[in-house]
């Protein structure tokens, strides 16, 4: 869990397979499509800056990208965060300085446990 080196990725998904090492979170309430139409429009637009801060019982980890016009934001099971330029409807932003290999092994260990419960923060600077 937690060790892609380019993609970070929160799932509606209540589970996540060996494959799945960008997931961070899974059981969300929201994915891309479920955000304001508003916040969804700023994210595909070009030079927007966007954040992700995840809250893990206290531990604040901050994911900063860009948006883009290439971006559609309209995903109805993921957010994805990536390093990259690639873009695809599971895309919140890219060119992220900060990636799921990036979060600290303790704090990953609180990921994996059932009970842990995380905040998503997603801000747009237009």
């Amino acid at each position: 869990m937690a060790r892609h080196r380019s993609t970070l990725m929160v799932t509606k998904d209540d589970y996540v397979t060996p494959r799945g090492d960008c997931i961070v979170a899974v059981r969300a309430e929201k994915a891309l499509r479920d955000l304001h139409e508003d916040i969804r429009s700023w994210i595909c637009r070009n030079g927007s800056i966007v954040t992700l801060t995840l809250d893990i019982d206290g531990y604040i980890f901050e994911v900063k990208g860009y948006g883009s016009g290439k971006l559609i934001a309209d995903h109805p099971r993921d957010i994805v965060c990536r390093k990259s330029s690639y873009t695809c409807s599971r895309t919140l932003m890219i060119r992220a300085d900060k990636a799921a290999i990036d979060i600290p092994r303790e704090v990953v260990d609180i990921l994996r446990r059932e009970d842990t419960r995380v905040l998503v923060i997603i801000r747009v600077y237009a």
